[in-house]
């Protein structure tokens, strides 16, 4: 095996370019804890604008990780959900969850 790697042929450099960032970790941990409404997302987070919330909504459902369902209402409720290929993040996700509360509690 070669001891260079591509950037572009990082698997690890993949996964965290779906899901890294400031705001994708939360997104993911509140929408998994049941809070599917923008509204309620919105709320959930400290710092984060409604224009930033939004684009990391956009890039995480054109990534195939969520899916935005709307009801024809009036005013028009918005719900999103994980699609079986964002689903397929969960133990990944779990993973570092359990490493994070680990070492988080090493270091208090």
């Amino acid at each position: 095996m070669s001891q260079s790697v591509e950037h572009s042929d990082c698997p690890v450099t993949f996964c965290m370019g779906k899901i890294g960032g400031k705001w994708k970790p939360i997104i993911i941990y509140l929408i998994r804890k049941g809070a599917n409404r923008f509204g309620i997302l919105e709320r959930g987070f400290v710092g984060i604008t409604k224009q930033m919330l939004t684009k990391q909504l956009r890039e995480m459902e054109q990534d195939g990780i969520l899916s935005r369902k709307i009801y024809p209402e009036i005013p028009p409720r918005v719900e999103y959900s994980f699609t079986p290929y964002g689903e397929s993040l969960f133990p990944v996700i779990d993973a570092m969850s359990q490493w994070g509360l680990s070492k988080m509690e090493v270091s208090e």
